[in-house]
């Protein structure tokens, strides 16, 4: 069955984000070679240990939107890979869903190389956290579409005790208005932030908003391979809208694959003139 785009000519996989377990999430997507949350990995361990180190903080709490079923949680708790939570999956049929949240967090139990550290869920879709809560990969969660509204004093709260934020497919459905409600839900703090952006997808506006609010961007040299195209037709669609925004594709989406750029966004020290251009 052909798999249907989304309004931004991406492939639509919204049926794999709603099912109470993640067992067709992970099959759909290993297939596809998903692979950007372990490219993104090592990243979000260096960003971890330098907010450690810099801010003198033992236990960080990273906020990651667009979480799921918590599986950038899972894969840095684990040191595993998205194929590696296939097959763990794979393994599991037919078992329900408790037996697989109780092997889950029997398996955290005993792997579990990020004690220290706090994770924090923010997804659009229940399903996909409650499992990710239940398993244990994730310490707390939000529910929450901030495109279209303010977060409750409660969800503000829980945001509020983020440290390092980060996404690794995101933005492009959230913009500038969910991050800007992050960054400031505290009122005297600003999280470090570390977002993985297709190329499709413009990152100017939310560095322009991020600025504006004491943050300096850096767009990190490279890129990262996300998956390969679900069809042809993605394919095309993908294509035409790099083409349009003057994108070069030669060796990288012409050859099959999304790729997407890093965007690392830092807090100024406060009363410190912005004498640097962001990138």
């Amino acid at each position: 069955m052909p798999v249907p785009l989304d309004t931004t000519g991406k492939a639509s996989f919204d049926d794999i984000y709603d099912r109470p377990d993640p067992r067709d999430y992970y099959a759909t997507l290993s297939a596809l070679d998903y692979r950007i949350p372990e490219l993104a990995k090592p990243v979000f361990q260096q960003q971890i240990q330098q907010y450690r180190d810099e801010l003198q903080i033992a236990a960080p709490t990273v906020l990651d939107i667009g979480c799921s079923y918590g599986v950038n949680a899972a894969l840095l708790r684990f040191d595993t890979s998205v194929d590696a939570m296939a097959e763990h999956y794979a393994a599991a049929e037919g078992e329900g869903r408790s037996a697989l949240i109780a092997r889950d967090r029997a398996r955290l139990a005993a792997e579990d190389v990020l004690p220290d550290v706090r994770v924090i869920g923010m997804d659009a879709s229940k399903p996909a956290l409650d499992y990710a809560l239940e398993a244990g990969f994730l310490h707390d969660v939000v529910h929450a579409d901030l495109e279209s509204n303010e977060p409750t004093d409660a969800q503000r709260a829980t945001i509020a005790s983020a440290d390092l934020v980060i996404s690794t497919g995101c933005v492009g459905y959230v913009t500038e208005k969910t991050l800007a409600r992050v960054a400031t839900a505290h009122p005297d703090r600003r999280p470090w932030m570390a977002h993985f952006v297709l190329r499709m997808f413009d990152f100017a506006p939310i560095e322009t908003e991020l600025a504006a609010l004491g943050y300096r961007t850096e767009q990190v040299p490279g890129l990262f391979e996300q998956r390969r195209f679900a069809s042809d037709t993605e394919r095309s669609q993908v294509l035409n809208a790099l083409s349009e925004h003057g994108v070069d594709t030669t060796d990288r989406e012409a050859e099959g694959w999304l790729y997407a750029g890093l965007y690392l966004s830092r807090p100024m020290p406060r009363n410190q003139p912005d004498t640097e251009d962001s990138h």
